[in-house]
């Protein structure tokens, strides 16, 4: 799964060059975005809420997450305006890692906005993983999908831009297969996030 993905030729696009071909491309008339989230660690300075998971002040940072309602609910609003069908698979390690608990909370407004999110146990695509994780994957449609890429210290740094059809087509019949496995967000949330105590940040 996703071997053509690991081989297609890709155009490295930096953060704002990837922005502006996402909005293009999004809004072009595409019918769907699948989106696989497979890193366990990231940084996400400028978000209130990450700022202060990242200082340690969890009740402050779960309290932050709210900021982000109005925000969510109008991207869900312009995506239903425009046909597009919006989904997201989690791939989740364990034990869960500091960052990914914290991601999980923010995922679950989005859930309660109506976004479509499903959640994958790592442990349970091992043996599609023998040779390489699955991709960090924005796909749009038929048209694009970019690798979404990030420094050593984890900071979003743009992305690599595949425009190969076969690949596309591919991809987003992996993404399917493994969107389908998934389980729902709130079944996973309430079992294996919600019971566990502060995490433990380590600078």
């Amino acid at each position: 799964m996703f071997e053509s993905f690991q081989r297609a030729t890709s155009e490295h696009l930096d953060r704002s060059s990837y922005h502006e071909d996402f909005r293009r491309h999004y809004e072009s008339g595409i019918r769907f975005l699948s989106k696989l989230e497979r890193g366990q660690n990231f940084k996400e300075r400028g978000f209130p809420s990450w700022e202060a998971f990242a200082a340690g002040e969890w009740s402050r940072a779960l309290s932050l997450i709210g900021e982000k309602r109005e925000i969510y609910a109008a991207q869900f609003q312009k995506a239903a305006e425009l046909g597009i069908l919006e989904r997201r698979l989690r791939v989740v390690q364990f034990p869960v890692t500091p960052y990914v608990q914290w991601e999980l909370f923010v995922l679950r407004l989005r859930v309660e906005l109506g976004d479509s999110i499903r959640v994958m146990d790592a442990r349970k695509i091992s043996d599609i993983e023998v040779d390489h994780l699955v991709p960090e994957v924005v796909i749009l449609g038929d048209e694009v999908m970019y690798e979404v890429v990030y420094d050593d210290d984890g900071n979003a740094a743009g992305a690599n831009r595949i425009a190969d059809q076969v690949a596309i087509e591919e991809t987003s019949a992996g993404f399917d297969t493994l969107y389908r496995r998934g389980e729902d967000f709130t079944e996973f949330f309430n079992r294996e996030i919600a019971p566990l105590d502060p995490p433990m940040v380590v600078h």
